[in-house]
C-alpha cells in the first residue's frame, strides 16, 4: 500500500499523486518471467533454465515405477501342508484293545487337541515323546507317530490335523476394509489372495500402493501393478506385514490459474496438461501462456543427460519452461510428467499487470482531482 500526503498546491498535489504511483508496486501473484530468468546459472541465480522439447521431455520422464525386488518375487508358493513353528496340531489315535493307552474307557480313541509346534519344531505326544514335527506335512507325521505308537500299543491308527498358527499368518492393515492377522492357507498363498481376504481395499484403486515388509526388507508396489503382471503378485511367507496405503505423492500449482493449491496425486502419473486442468486452468483474463514454469530438485542423472555432462555429482535447481503458443507446445505440456515435490507457476500476461497499474493510476487520479477540488475550495 504507497502512503503520501499532499501539502502543496491543487496542481503539485497532482504531480505528486502521479510521481507517487510511479513508484509503487502493484500487488501480483509472483515473479514475473524475467525475474524467473534472472536466477539462471548464466545470470545472478543457481537454477538451470529449460526449455522443453521432445527430447527434454523424455529424458526428464524417469520412471518412477514401483515394484518388488527379486528376493521377493522368486520365492515359491509354500506347501499348504507343511507344518511349521506355531501351528496347532490335532491328534486322533484310534486303539484296536480294550483298554489301550490314551483312549478312555467307555471309547477306543483318543482326542488330542491343541498340541503346537513350539518355536524349535517340535511336539509332544504322551508314550511317544518329543517329536519333531516342522517341516513334515500331516501325512509324514501321522506315519512317524504310528510307528512310535506301535511300540506300545497294537496297530493304532492315527488322524493328524494341522491347523496354521502365528509362524505361518501375516498381518494386513492400512486401506483395507478388514485389517488384521491372517494365516497363510490353499487360497491366500499369494499377495493379492490375502488383500481379498482382508475385505479388499478401502482406498481408490488408482493411488493404491501395497509395501510388503519381510524381516528387514521393504519394497513397495502399485496394487494395479499387481493385478496386471503375475509377477508381482508374489508369494506369501509366514511373518510378512502387509501394507495398504494412498498415493502420498504431491505437487503444487501457483500463479494465473483458476485456483492455487496443492494437489495430490489420482493417478500413477501426471502431465502439465492433467496438472493445470486440475485447478481450473489458465486464467483467461490474466495468464501468460508463454509462461508456464515447473520448479523442481532434478536428480543428478537427469541433470546430466539433459545439459550432455557428468560432473554434477547431487541433486540441481531445475526450472523447465513451456510456451503453450508454441506449434509444438501443448504437445510438451501434455507429455512431460509431473514428480512427487514439484511446484508449477504461470505468470501473468504484462497486459494484466499494465491493466493493474492503470486502474491503480486512475483511483489515484480521482483522489487528486478529489484533492485539488478540495484546494480550490479553501
Amino acid at each position: 500500500m504507497c502512503a503520501y500526503s499532499f501539502q502543496w498546491g491543487p496542481r503539485l498535489a497532482l504531480i505528486a499523486a502521479v510521481a507517487a504511483l510511479a513508484s509503487c508496486e502493484v500487488s501480483r501473484d509472483g515473479p514475473t518471467m524475467n525475474e524467473i530468468f534472472e536466477g539462471s546459472v548464466m545470470r545472478s541465480g543457481d537454477a538451470h533454465i529449460i526449455a522443453v522439447t521432445r527430447d527434454v521431455a523424455r529424458a526428464a520422464n524417469r520412471p518412477e515405477a514401483l515394484g518388488f525386488g527379486h528376493k521377493l518375487r522368486s520365492g515359491a508358493l509354500l506347501s499348504n501342508d507343511l507344518i511349521r513353528p506355531g501351528d496347532t496340531i490335532r491328534l486322533n489315535v484310534f486303539e484296536n484293545v480294550p483298554e489301550g493307552l490314551l483312549a478312555p474307557e467307555t471309547a477306543n480313541n483318543a482326542v488330542i487337541d491343541e498340541l503346537q509346534v513350539d518355536d524349535a519344531g517340535f511336539i509332544f505326544v504322551p508314550y511317544a515323546g518329543r517329536i519333531r514335527a516342522a517341516g513334515h506335512t500331516p501325512d509324514a507325521l501321522r506315519r512317524e507317530l504310528t510307528r512310535l505308537l506301535d511300540e506300545q500299543t497294537p496297530e493304532p491308527q492315527v488322524i493328524v490335523a494341522r491347523e496354521a498358527g502365528d509362524g505361518s499368518s501375516v498381518s494386513v492393515s492400512g486401506g483395507v476394509n478388514a485389517q488384521g492377522v491372517y494365516p497363510i492357507q490353499r487360497g491366500t498363498r499369494r499377495l493379492s489372495d490375502m488383500i481379498a481376504q482382508a475385505g479388499g481395499i478401502a482406498i481408490p484403486l488408482e493411488t493404491a500402493q501395497v509395501l510388503v515388509t519381510r524381516g528387514s526388507r521393504q519394497d513397495s508396489a502399485w496394487l494395479q501393478d499387481i493385478y496386471s503382471n503375475p509377477s508381482l503378485d508374489i508369494a506369501l511367507r509366514g511373518g510378512d506385514r502387509i501394507l495398504v496405503k494412498e498415493d502420498q505423492r504431491a505437487f503444487s500449482v501457483l500463479g494465473a490459474t483458476g485456483s492455487s493449491s496443492r494437489m495430490t496425486f489420482d493417478e500413477q502419473t501426471i502431465s502439465v496438461i492433467d496438472a493445470l486442468a486440475m485447478v481450473g486452468g489458465l486464467d483467461p483474463m490474466r495468464a501468460d501462456p508463454k509462461g508456464v514454469f515447473i520448479f523442481r530438485d532434478e536428480v543428478r542423472e537427469v541433470a546430466n543427460a539433459i545439459l550432455g555432462t557428468q560432473h554434477f555429482a547431487s541433486d540441481q535447481r531445475f526450472v523447465y519452461v513451456l510456451d503453450l503458443t508454441a506449434p509444438t507446445g501443448m504437445f510438451e505440456a501434455r507429455d512431460f510428467k509431473i514428480r512427487d515435490g514439484d511446484t508449477i507457476f504461470v505468470t501473468e500476461a504484462r497486459s494484466a499487470l499494465w491493466a493493474r497499474q492503470i486502474a491503480s493510476l486512475t483511483g489515484s487520479l480521482g483522489a487528486a482531482t478529489a484533492v485539488r477540488a478540495a484546494a480550490g475550495a479553501d
